[in-house]
């Protein structure tokens, strides 16, 4: 079944967020509970003293837990992580956000557009932006495709939650090829790699570092990498709407913040160190492969003003809404503007992008 054989768009997002590996499209198709994940909307003055003792939060950001020792910033982190889940993919994380085992998360600006689709309600508090491909195609072994133009008729890697589905819709466009004029296949990000493997996908988006061990495994089968100039802007943080509602958790959130736009700027800065630490001891890859991923990337780069954050993340719901995928929605809603420029003042100017 291809996402355009599904008759309404309630059942798009249900299929397609099911096939994601949660069951939050039905949960929100079929179940009022889904009414009370939303919280109250934040409001009021953002806690500007250091979190009370004893505040605790759980954090999804693996990077910054990383990076924490070796950056110095451990010190900085006036407050308790309960715990650090190491999950990344969106609908993982708003799984999380409904079952209260995660506060704080790092994601791609669709795991937001998604979770407000279906009535769970969390707030972007603090944005990186990326002026640069994030992702490459990525084709089966023995795969005929050269270009994006080669897609028609192919079976394309698709999840619609998380950033490589929007890219995947992103390049369609610019390329001029419908929806209807290829099969999306619905999977999580988390199994492109066996799909792509398996030949259930002839092509599928993929990030560092996995593009790189999939091409060394399949390179010499004919596996190959297409790039394209579609950019993912955003990345960011967000939280459920209850934990920035909470005085103490909020506060500890704000705290983060910093400590996490430094320990991004340290890890440019120290390279090497950050290769071995993430790329080789935590990833699996070369240092050799870590030293040409790194070189691949550009300067992290924290925006002083969210208006183009906000603007790109209109464009994106805009373009999931117009293939059915979500309603219509303004997305001025998913970000709490209590925090904008917070990781911006938290780096240095070489950091900052002034709009």
């Amino acid at each position: 079944m291809t996402h355009h054989d599904i008759p309404s768009a309630l059942g798009r997002r249900s299929f397609l967020a099911l096939a994601g590996g949660t069951v939050i499209g039905a949960l929100a198709a079929c179940s009022p509970q889904v009414k009370t994940a939303a919280g109250a909307e934040p409001s009021g003055k953002l806690p500007s003293g250091a979190p009370p003792p004893g505040t605790e939060l759980s954090i999804a950001v693996h990077t910054t837990q990383l990076q924490l020792k070796p950056a110095g910033l451990e010190k900085d982190l006036h407050f308790t992580v309960s715990q650090w889940p190491n999950l990344a993919a969106g609908p993982d994380i708003i799984q999380g956000f409904r079952a209260r085992s995660i506060d704080l998360a790092v994601n791609a600006g669709i795991p937001p557009i998604q979770a407000h689709a279906i009535g769970v309600g969390a707030k972007i508090v603090a944005v990186q932006v990326r002026n640069h491909p994030s992702y490459v195609f990525a084709t089966a072994p023995g795969s005929d495709i050269r270009s994006v133009a080669d897609f028609r008729g192919k079976k394309i890697g698709f999840s619609q939650g998380q950033a490589q589905g929007v890219v995947v819709l992103r390049a369609l466009k610019k390329a001029g090829i419908a929806d209807k004029d290829v099969e999306l296949v619905a999977l999580p990000s988390t199994q492109f790699l066996t799909a792509l493997q398996s030949r259930q996908v002839d092509v599928a988006p993929l990030g560092e570092p996995t593009l790189t061990k999939y091409l060394d495994q399949y390179g010499k089968d004919g596996a190959r990498g297409v790039t394209t100039d579609v950019v993912d802007l955003l990345t960011v943080l967000w939280a459920p709407n209850e934990v920035l509602n909470d005085p103490a958790k909020a506060a500890a959130v704000r705290a983060f913040i910093p400590v996490w736009a430094r320990g991004l700027a340290w890890a440019w800065e120290n390279d090497d160190e950050w290769i071995d630490t993430y790329y080789v001891k935590d990833q699996g890859v070369s240092h050799e492969d870590g030293k040409r991923i790194v070189a691949s990337l550009r300067k992290p780069r924290f925006p002083v003003s969210w208006d183009k954050a906000i603007a790109w993340e209109q464009e994106t719901a805009d373009l999931m809404a117009d293939g059915g995928f979500v309603p219509k929605m303004d997305v001025a809603a998913l970000f709490d503007r209590r925090f904008e420029g917070i990781a911006a003042r938290a780096v240095a100017a070489p950091y900052r992008e002034a709009s």
